[in-house]
């Protein structure tokens, strides 16, 4: 099937999702500012969740591939989607986006077309191994988070994360650095944390400071295979929280949220 007859389809499947989530649709895209976005927009998830409660519950919400847009994670009739909100929080665009001269799709729309998200994985395929601990190494209960260096929400939920361990001293939180391809200096700043097991050096990730350029002595085969394990399960988005009992949840979650999770 031609790349035309496949954009038709796409638009035909989301005309019906566009007519619920705004009356007069008016879609602008534009090249915006040379800076950093997030420095000057920022969103949150409650904030998006009011925003598109008509289209459904909103489980995530990041900067898009595409400068001037969020990428929005959702459900709706049982199944996730992922549609595109301006800056200006005023119109939604729904289905896929495509880098013209690959003919391919990016960003959020391309793992979605790869990966199905699942609800639960099974916690016997995690491993401990290449991961960043933060609270007790002992403990007996054991959180997974996977995250992206240069992800600003898991940069937020990395605060929520510490507050957490205060406040559960018999948790152990394992940190997968899970480089998404729209931060292309993410898999390197991976590498070089990984390679020096530093939580430091992810903080230091996280509020913008330098990290050491990577070299041929950051090993690149623990982030390929925490990639590789989740896109294999379903994680397309950071951050993303795996309970003791398998069950993935994606997005921010602020440290009593997360406790309360634990605790059932």
């Amino acid at each position: 099937m031609s790349f035309a007859k496949n954009l038709t389809r796409l638009f035909a499947a989301c005309f019906t999702l566009v007519a619920i989530a705004i009356a007069a649709p008016a879609f602008a895209m534009s090249e915006g500012c040379s800076g950093d976005c997030a420095s000057c927009h920022s969103i949150t998830l409650q904030e998006a969740s009011g925003l598109l409660k008509e289209i459904g519950p909103v489980k995530d919400v990041k900067p898009a591939p595409v400068r001037g847009l969020y990428e929005v994670t959702f459900e709706q009739a049982g199944k996730t989607g992922v549609a595109y909100l301006d800056y200006g929080k005023k119109h939604i665009i729904a289905g896929q986006v495509f880098d013209i001269a690959s003919r391919q799709p990016v960003g959020g729309s391309a793992q979605q077309a790869k990966t199905e998200r699942k609800e639960r994985l099974d916690p016997a395929t995690l491993t401990t191994a290449d991961a960043l601990i933060l609270g007790n190494p002992k403990g007996k209960k054991k959180l997974f988070v996977f995250t992206d260096p240069e992800c600003p929400y898991c940069a937020k939920a990395h605060v929520e994360l510490k507050k957490l361990a205060a406040l559960e001293p018999d948790l152990a939180i394992y940190i997968k650095l899970y480089p998404l391809k729209m931060h292309p200096k993410a898999y390197d700043k991976s590498r070089v944390i990984l390679a020096q097991g530093s939580l430091e050096l992810l903080e230091k990730s996280f509020a913008g400071e330098p990290l050491p350029t990577a070299t041929d002595k950051d090993a690149r085969k623990p982030v390929e295979e925490t990639i590789k394990f989740a896109e294999s399960n379903g994680i397309v988005s950071t951050p993303t929280l795996v309970l003791p009992d398998g069950k993935i949840l994606v997005g921010y979650k602020d440290a009593a949220a997360m406790r309360e999770l634990l605790a059932r």
